[in-house]
């Protein structure tokens, strides 16, 4: 999104937000996310610790920013997209229009952020956590829009293949690098989702 967009005082808390998020994965990177304490980060942005949790609830939050960007906006697609056909082309078109909507600098948080959750168990943790929360709120919210049962399993089972999708792809092209930029995300993205059909028809014995 382009903050120009914004209104002035919406631009500031943007700017705020961003640059906790971004100082707070330099820091975490080059100093470990426990010995990075909350008074660094808050003094190093020039910000008080209200201002922090105006913004984060933890630590983890700040350092898991760029996966919530994504799927906050993911789930406000998932609420207003037009749904014909596959559910599960759906949801492919849901994130490669919410990966389309991120800023320029989000692929390097996310990089970022992805080599932390691989060298700290507990941001790790707290983003399964926050996976798991989102793929509820999917299910809740595409649910309703389609009238089905609360219960339902192919629901349930479409949206966990769908998010198994997204991690094959993202923590893939995360591990190489990034290569291509998000281009290659959303290759990989492609990809990981048009092997689906194949992939649950796959059999022994060839």
């Amino acid at each position: 999104m382009d903050l120009r967009e914004l209104p002035l005082r919406e631009r500031k808390k943007a700017r705020t937000r961003q640059a906790l998020t971004e100082t707070a994965l330099r820091l975490f990177t080059e100093k470990g996310f426990d010995q990075t304490t909350l008074d660094e980060l808050v003094d190093a942005v020039e910000v008080s610790k209200r201002t922090f949790f105006r913004n984060f609830p933890s630590k983890e939050d700040v350092a898991l920013a760029a996966d919530t960007e994504l799927w906050s906006t993911f789930l406000s697609e998932v609420d207003t997209m037009q749904v014909r056909g596959l559910v599960l082309d759906a949801f492919l078109a849901a994130l490669r229009a919410s990966l389309d909507r991120m800023d320029d600098g989000w692929d390097a948080r996310f990089l970022a952020t992805r080599a932390l959750c691989g060298v700290t168990p507990a941001v790790e943790a707290h983003g399964l956590r926050y996976c798991n929360v989102t793929t509820q709120a999917a299910f809740d919210r595409m649910g309703a829009r389609l009238g089905l049962d609360p219960g339902d399993v192919r629901l349930k089972l479409v949206i966990e293949v769908a998010v198994a999708a997204w991690r094959h792809a993202a923590l893939s092209w995360a591990a190489a690098g990034g290569p291509e930029g998000r281009a290659g995300l959303r290759r990989r993205l492609d990809e990981a989702f048009a092997a689906v059909p194949e992939s649950i028809a796959l059999t022994a014995g060839g």
